[in-house]
């Protein structure tokens, strides 16, 4: 580097700066000389970006601007290519022809690409011929024979060679490896392993089971390998059938029909294999398909009894008589049976015992009556079995259809409950119905409505026919109260169209209900008609349980106070468990006008009146017994037949209640009770009335003493 400012001035210091400087890169600051301290590597860093600046050696200050300059490294070749993608694994049918592309390689060289010829690769094969082969430049690997057959030989081992220098000498190389496959082609027919087959087979072998097992060998693979084999000729082809076997490539031959050993006792036939995927290019060559002969020997059994059909199916309508035939008959067997049969129903397919059979004919019959309606099929399984052989049985399952009779009347199809608006319209649909049939008609169910006769001339509800077996039920004016009548009920005859026709009476129930003006029902009981407008359920109800808590408190108050100021000894004028009124005084004379109603007694000869009960309303009302007692008769026994008329009185309570017997005993001298006229009466008056009412209270007190069952007493 040198300055223009120089002319000989010995002042001037060159200095570098700058990627590399003072490291790399270092500058002579007197002469400007700039030199490489280390080895470079175009590959590692192919340029340098430096400043050199000239400045005065005792004063540091520059005497011109700096200067940028590029150092550029030129390359040389240093570096070999490389496959960095190696080795490589490729594929080629075989038999492809010769130039097919089998796989493309690729070297890298490090060196530049643009000078020189250091990164100039040339491509060659050193290993794999003449089998493959390689284009120098493109570097793609071809086939170079076209009769390459994977069954020969499968797999190739290439060395592939890049050189860079065009290929001159003193260039640098690479290698690389390709194994290469040859992939199968369908280019083999298949073989039979022999020409001949022979196999054995008892005349009662089960259809569908393997009489023998044939095999064409296949050098191919894969799918190239399969065949699929069929029976292309011989004496009875509808017996036997061939299938392949998918893992073992294998011909099975199947029974497809009976065998029978007294009418042929051997079969011969000619099957073919053949490949399932052809390769067209391969068709002229060669047919792909091979033939062979199978010779089938049918050997002698004892057989079981063989029915004339795989299974039957039998009708019988659900009121046939007991003991009638159904169906035909399942003995249809082989003219050539050799024993007798001997048939039975296998009575775990019919645990009810609902049907027999002929043990010599094989005739089903009905051994009870049937209803479709709990059961539409029976399934059952008739058994013949050989009398002189009873190991020899066989089985056919037997489906028995129940046909419908009409034997079923139609009803609602649900419990329908239908709720009528006291502000409804006439003419409103109150409800709709449908009905439903338990037996199944051919075509389909067609039903009758009608209101039953009682109901013809109502002057409340009418039903209308919907063409579509439903009934709609309607007003026949408004203005329904449920105050005046809150249920109704409506019953509906329903007819069918069977043979012969069932009816039936079906009753809807009809509910006058409060609604808003769009028609919501709101309540359908009468209490709560009278309920105040503006409450609302839920606020009666809270209230309602307000009330109830204040009167638990108000009585659990009054209970406390009672049990606080009551002595710890009932008295016993507060002892009233028993129900018995005691007056524990002397008669006074005129003062007993003042102890009791004299009117409560009244004459033998009287009658008292009935005193209906004001705490209950009773359901049926009876006359008024007669409290009369004829004469002499004992006030004993005149309470034991009012205790018996209470204990079978059918309005009387359960509970507690109080029976009046306004009765006087004629037992006693005294005309009455009273001493009102006792300054008037005789001198030879009997004043001693309580001695003969003494047995009355007496016996009063024993009836009231004997329990809370007898308190209605």
């Amino acid at each position: 580097m040198h300055t223009d400012t120089e002319r000989g001035n010995s002042k001037i210091k060159y200095i570098l700066s700058g990627e590399g400087a003072g490291t790399i890169f270092v500058i002579n600051d007197k002469t400007g000389d700039i030199h490489a301290m280390k080895k470079l590597d175009r590959e590692e860093k192919a340029e340098y970006t430096l400043t050199a600046q000239a400045v005065d050696r005792d004063t540091n200050k520059p005497l011109e601007p700096p200067s940028e300059f590029i150092i550029k490294v030129q390359d040389i070749n240093d570096n070999a290519p490389e496959f960095v993608n190696g080795p490589y694994y490729a594929s080629v049918p075989e038999m492809a022809s010769v130039g097919t592309s089998v796989t493309k390689v690729t070297a890298t060289d490090a060196d530049d690409p643009v000078y020189g010829n250091s990164a100039k690769l040339v491509y060659s094969i050193l290993e794999g011929q003449p089998y493959f082969s390689i284009e120098p430049h493109t570097a793609i690997i071809r086939t170079a024979l076209s009769n390459m057959d994977r069954e020969a030989r499968e797999e190739y081992f290439v060395v592939i060679q890049a050189k860079d220098m065009g290929g001159h000498m003193g260039g640098l190389s690479g290698t690389t490896t390709v194994t290469i496959t040859l992939t199968d082609v369908n280019d083999n027919p298949p073989k039979f392993t022999q020409s001949l087959y022979h196999f054995s087979v008892p005349e009662d072998i089960a259809l569908g089971e393997p009489i023998g097992r044939v095999k064409a060998n296949d050098r191919d693979i894969g799918e190239n390998a399969r065949s699929s084999y069929d029976i292309i000729d011989g004496d009875r082809m509808d017996i036997f059938e061939i299938i392949t076997e998918p893992q073992t490539q294998e011909g099975i031959i199947r029974l497809k029909k009976p065998l029978d050993f007294e009418t042929k006792k051997s079969y011969t036939m000619k099957v073919e294999a053949a490949n399932v995927h052809i390769d067209p290019r391969f068709i002229s060559r060669e047919p792909f398909k091979d033939t062979a002969t199978v010779k089938i020997v049918v050997e002698d059994a004892d057989e079981p009894p063989i029915f004339s059909s795989p299974s039957y199916l039998l009708e019988v309508h659900e009121n046939a008589a007991v003991n009638s035939v159904i169906g035909p008959s399942t003995s249809n067997l082989p003219k050539h049976q050799k024993s007798p049969l001997m048939f039975s129903i296998d009575r775990h397919t019919d645990l009810e015992r609902q049907f027999n059979i002929n043990a010599e004919d094989g005739k089903i019959t009905l051994a009870n009556a049937l209803d479709r309606e709990t059961d539409v099929w029976h399934n059952i399984s008739v058994i013949a079995t050989e009398t002189r052989n009873h190991s020899q049985i066989s089985r056919v399952p037997v489906a028995i259809q129940v046909l419908d009779v009409n034997d079923n009347a139609p009803e609602f199809a649900s419990d329908y409950e239908a709720f009528l608006c006291e502000n409804g319209k006439t003419g409103q649909v109150i409800q709709t119905v449908s009905a439903i049939d338990k037996d199944d008609p051919r075509n389909g169910h067609f039903f009758f409505y009608n209101l039953a006769p009682e109901m013809v001339n109502n002057t409340d509800f009418t039903i209308k026919n919907n063409e579509d077996n439903s009934v709609s039920i309607l007003a026949r004016h408004r203005g329904f109260s449920r105050q005046t009548q809150e249920l109704y009920l409506l019953p509906i005859v329903i007819s069918d169209t069977g043979n012969p026709p069932m009816s039936s009476t079906s009753t809807l129930t009809i509910r006058v209900c409060g609604c808003s003006s769009d028609g919501v029902v709101q309540s359908c009981n009468v209490e709560a008609y009278v309920l105040p407008i503006g409450l609302s359920m839920g606020a009666l109800i809270a209230i309602l349980a307000c009330i109830i808590l204040l009167l638990v408190i108000v009585v659990l108050f009054v209970t406390l106070r009672r049990h606080k100021n009551e002595p710890l000894i009932i008295k016993d004028d507060d002892d009233v468990r028993e129900n018995i009124i005691r007056y524990d005084d002397e008669g006074g004379g005129e003062e007993d006008t003042e102890a009791f109603d004299i009117a409560t007694l009244q004459n033998p000869d009287g009658i008292n009146g009935f005193l209906p009960r004001k705490d209950i309303k009773p359901d049926l009302q009876f006359m008024p017994r007669q409290a009369q007692a004829p004469n002499g008769v004992d006030v004993d026994e005149f309470i034991n037949v009012r205790l018996h008329e209470a204990d079978n009185d059918p309005t009387a309570p359960p509970y507690d209640s109080i029976q009046i017997y306004g009765y006087e005993g004629r037992g006693s001298v005294a005309g009455s009770l009273s001493s009102l006229e006792s300054s008037s009466s005789d001198s030879d008056q009997n004043f001693d009335y309580l001695s003969d009412w003494g047995p009355c209270f007496k016996r009063l007190g024993e009836l009231y003493s004997v329990g809370e069952s007898d308190k209605e007493t």
